[in-house]
């Protein structure tokens, strides 16, 4: 009976201690999948500013903190728990949508780079911002807005989360999952928070109860601002097209062998190698996109053709 309980206490010491080891890969594993999606979380962070400008200042957190608080819901109840069932009943499902989100962030990407040398779209822009609504109904369809991009971008971190995951024990999978989630939503709305109120930092070092050096900051900080976060969109749109179009390469093989062999003849330059990986990746985003816009334009064609016609 007591050799019986021993071997017992030992099977279970020994299961702690593999338990142990594979949690201390947990770090690593988290590191890794953020680097994997830190172009989509660019992006994320380049596009959610634009979600307050125009708003009243005092409300600006408070609305940030509605699209994190929705976007951390969505990651952890709706898409961390899809991606794990996906992956044990339909594996095969995974690369498939990693594939489809990919070429969604190439058809966004391309959305953004044709809005920047049409005027045709900036006027239809402005002309949709012109419509009559309280500062309430404007918040409340901002907020939605942001949420609904919010939750594509969110789906695609999660789908590259789990795929990186896919091969480790169930609970190193969930808790990777879990700290991916929490710890990419902290990190985007904490810095979009910095990144919109940081022109009222600067307006409150710019008064004239500071010293000459500290309102000269203040002013430096209140004129850059406009300049980053125009930088910051372009960054992101090149982020949304380059994550896109990789992600679509590791569904096709002769694409994905093409990178590869391009890194390997260019091994000896590396920062070479990542330049001409990025630009391939950019002008294929661009490529994709533009064919993938022109199919939903005709699609629209087709959509509002049919009723007339009945």
């Amino acid at each position: 009976m007591a050799s019986g309980l021993l071997a017992l206490l030992d099977d279970i010491s020994a299961l702690v201690k593999v338990s142990a080891a594979s949690l201390d890969d947990v770090p690593t594993q988290v590191a890794k999948t953020t680097g994997k999606v830190s172009g989509i979380v660019i992006d994320d962070t380049a596009v959610t500013p634009k979600y307050v400008v125009g708003l009243d200042p005092s409300r600006e957190l408070s609305i940030i903190w509605q699209i994190a608080k929705k976007s951390l819901i969505n990651k952890l109840l709706i898409l961390s728990p899809a991606a794990l069932l996906l992956g044990f009943f339909a594996p095969w499902a995974i690369q498939p949508i990693l594939m489809l989100g990919g070429a969604y962030l190439c058809f966004e990407g391309y959305e953004k780079v044709h809005s920047m040398f049409s005027h045709h779209s900036e006027e239809h822009q402005e002309n949709e911002e012109m419509k009559v609504i309280t500062p309430e109904e404007l918040e409340k369809e901002r907020v939605t807005s942001a949420v609904r991009t919010d939750i594509i971008l969110s789906a695609e971190i999660m789908a590259i989360a789990y795929s990186q995951v896919a091969t480790s024990p169930l609970v190193n999978q969930i808790i990777v999952m879990l700290a991916v989630a929490v710890f990419i939503t902290a990190a985007v709305y904490g810095f979009v928070g910095l990144i919109v109120k940081a022109d009222d930092f600067g307006v409150h070092l710019a008064k004239g109860n500071n010293n000459a050096t500290v309102q000269n900051i203040g002013r430096g900080i209140v004129r850059f601002m406009p300049k980053f976060l125009k930088i910051l969109g372009y960054v992101g749109t090149a982020a949304m097209l380059w994550v896109g179009f990789e992600i679509i390469t590791h569904g096709v093989p002769f694409l994905h062998h093409l990178l590869e062999n391009i890194e390997h003849a260019l091994a000896g330059a590396p920062i070479l190698a990542w330049l001409a990986v990025v630009l391939i990746c950019l002008v294929g985003g661009l490529m994709l996109g533009f064919i993938i816009e022109k199919i939903v334009v005709l699609v629209r064609k087709v959509f509002k053709k049919q009723p007339q016609e009945v």
